[in-house]
């Protein structure tokens, strides 16, 4: 969204508008999903369990982590991932907060 359009919207709705665009490909989804299954911080096996070329794979790490809803820590040659917590309860909250004003009255169409 150009600087020039995004100052007609809330802080609220530019902030959830860019979590959804990083939010928004299959594969950063999937690596958010395994990190949620894991009961510590993952190094390397993310490659494995996503399928995709590591170097994709790292894209996607950087635009999860750029946003926030990741976490890593730098461990000799590899980085250990988590999942940031505060990060997605912020996206968790503006997310039901749109939904529950959505769609009221429930018989519009």
């Amino acid at each position: 969204m150009g600087l020039t359009k995004s100052d007609k919207f809330t802080a609220e709705q530019n902030e959830l508008a860019e979590m959804a665009k990083v939010l928004g490909h299959p594969a950063r989804i999937a690596i958010l999903q395994y990190l949620a299954t894991q009961e510590s911080c993952v190094c390397g096996s993310i490659v494995d369990e996503v399928g995709l070329a590591q170097a994709t794979v790292s894209q996607h790490l950087k635009a999860l982590k750029t946003a926030g809803f990741i976490q890593g820590n730098v461990d000799g040659a590899s980085t250990c991932y988590c999942l940031n917590q505060i990060q997605l309860s912020k996206a968790n909250s503006l997310l039901s907060s749109l939904l529950s004003n959505c769609c009221t009255p429930p018989n519009c169409c």
